[in-house]
């Protein structure tokens, strides 16, 4: 056993497997038959490997830059240092392994330092972005058994009603800030004062927890997914892999801090591949500015969620004179005009990627693989993934809920949802892993994404998915978002209904709306055409997720401002 924690050659089969997915960054087929998941019995991923390609390295490892011009740039080496003092500053206040940490901070030097010092000390991270209000926080404090909370100076209000016993730590803002009735907030700046060399206490197990996840919620109360040393840090050579990730790349995601995808392409998998971690800050999307500051950094990889992909398509993309070498695009399906658009104007294709917060990337178009329109790509290497019959239940299915076969667990999978063991078993069922998700797939491999089994549905007895028809109208020139839910019908039993919201220069009325009914018949086989249609805003989660939950229950009720398609005729 090393002195931080690894045991014999976990560090070692690590940097293999890492250098391995390296090495056949575009040869999938070698990839995803020769790669073999690391599976230390111990393993600390923030001592054993970030403070090891730390040592005298003087590369950026985190760069962030303001609206206002003003940036951090934090090398290698000064991280791990300031990750030592700022565990050491924890342990001091009482920070134990095993506890609970809620850190609700946005994308600023300190997040990083938490979450490295949080995993050398074996605490318990539960992330929280910073625009979660008062309730939110009360469920992550009472049901995450929270004993100590890192928080920006502007939230500390949100805390005066979130009672507990925890200790409260304030980064920015006044030492001491009162938020009645409440105990003083103590000034993250002690960290500055801690000592830089660091020792742990005992070694780190790889099953030990490192992060609760509460997941957005789209459709219930949020679950608690619970991953540990391995399941996260090694389960993201995936997303290395599928990103295209190598040493020395910049590294632009786009992603709220406190969500898993912050986790997965901020932290863990750029820095498995020893790349720079860029941040641009803004308070108001700005697409010319994003790409003259991806021009002035000379971003090479890039990340997005479909909203910004399409928020993206509306400016000229030809504004970015050199394009990134990789982009990709995760959270939710990105439609096939937005990476047409893309192509033609940067010359390169947005792959797309499919996880959970329960997993690393499952599915992935990764660098290399033959591209197929529509198509999520194939397992990426560690997973093996299934489609089971909706009925039988049976793996094999042409299309099905896409699932993970535990006879080959992955190494990037969650333990299971923390202190919900019902929804745990209910989850792996029959020996494999249910997302939730249904999915196609063809005689090569390739999957396709049909939906969230909860949102697929019929109409005159057909199978419609939202996610098809959502594609079509984002066609339109006219459609910025779309959702599409279930609305009740006599005759049908359900037709599709869209929720729209529109692209810069379009009004919404009558005029609008007959014109993406045609549009609607001319794309769409006559039993998938959409049959009504609103204007307004689309109801999304905290991490910008459609609720469509919401959507449902408003449809249900009915509403004067619906279009319906036989009003045009």
């Amino acid at each position: 056993m090393t002195a931080t924690g690894a045991d014999g050659g976990g560090v070692a089969d690590f940097r293999a497997a890492r250098d391995f997915l390296l090495r056949h960054r575009e040869d999938y087929r070698t990839a995803y038959e020769g790669f073999t998941w690391p599976r230390p019995t111990h393993f600390n991923w923030a001592l054993d490997w970030f403070d090891a390609i730390a040592a005298g390295n003087d590369r950026t490892a985190l760069h962030i830059v303001e609206e206002d011009g003003a940036g951090t740039r934090l090398t290698f080496a000064a991280l791990s240092r300031r990750s030592a003092q700022a565990a050491n500053w924890l342990r001091g206040l009482g920070v134990r392994a095993g506890d609970r940490v809620v850190v609700m901070l946005g994308n600023q030097a300190e997040l990083w330092e938490v979450a490295l010092a949080a995993m050398k000390l074996r605490a318990v991270v539960i992330p929280a972005t910073p625009l979660l209000g008062a309730a939110d926080l009360r469920d992550r404090v009472e049901r995450g058994r929270a004993r100590h909370v890192v928080v920006r100076g502007d939230d500390t209000a949100k805390f005066t009603d979130v009672p507990g016993e925890y200790t409260r730590i304030v980064v920015g803002g006044r030492a001491g800030a009162q938020a009645p009735p409440g105990p003083e907030w103590i000034a993250y700046d002690g960290v500055d004062s801690a000592p830089a060399d660091f020792t742990p206490e005992g070694p780190t197990r790889a099953d030990d927890p490192l992060m609760l996840y509460f997941t957005s919620g789209t459709t219930a109360r949020p679950k608690l997914v619970e991953h540990t040393h391995v399941s996260y840090p090694v389960g993201h050579l995936a997303t290395m892999y599928w990103i295209g990730l190598k040493p020395g790349d910049v590294h632009l995601n786009i992603s709220s801090p406190g969500w898993a995808k912050h986790a997965w392409s901020n932290l863990f998998a750029p820095w498995n591949a020893e790349a720079t971690v860029f941040l641009y800050n803004y308070t108001r999307f700005d697409a010319a500015r994003l790409m003259a500051e991806m021009d002035r950094v000379g971003v090479t990889s890039f990340c997005a969620p479909p909203t910004v992909w399409r928020m993206l398509i509306q400016a000229d993309l030809t504004q970015l004179r050199t394009p990134p070498r990789e982009v990709v695009a995760a959270g939710e399906p990105l439609n096939p005009e937005v990476i047409e658009q893309v192509r033609r104007d940067w010359g390169v294709t947005v792959r797309d990627g499919f996880g959970q917060t329960e997993t690393a990337v499952q599915v992935a178009n990764s660098p290399g693989q033959e591209l197929k329109p529509g198509s999520m790509g194939r397992p990426t290497p560690g997973f093996v993934v299934e489609l089971l019959d909706p009925v039988t239940g049976e793996p094999g299915a042409e299309e099905g809920e896409i699932a993970l076969d535990l006879s080959a667990r992955p190494v990037g999978l969650m333990t299971g949802y923390h202190g919900d063991p019902e929804r745990t078993a209910e989850a792996t069922a029959g020996g494999y892993y249910r997302t939730g998700d249904i999915g196609a797939r063809d005689a090569d491999g390739y999957l396709t994404y049909v939906g969230r089994s909860d949102d697929v549905f019929k109409a005159s007895d057909y199978k419609i998915s939202p996610f098809e028809l959502e594609s079509a109208l984002l066609e339109h020139e006219a459609v910025a978002e779309a959702a599409v839910v279930p609305a009740p019908d006599p005759v049908r039993l359900a037709v599709p209904k869209a929720y729209v919201v529109l692209a810069e220069g379009h009004e919404p009325g009558p005029g609008t709306a007959k014109l993406l009914f045609e549009h609607s018949r001319a794309t769409l086989a006559p039993y998938k055409r959409l049959r009504r249609l609103e204007f307004g805003t689309l109801p999304k989660t905290v991490s910008g997720k459609i609720r469509r939950i919401e959507l449902r229950e408003a449809t249900a009720k009915g509403s004067d401002a619906e279009y319906r398609e036989e009003d045009f005729r």
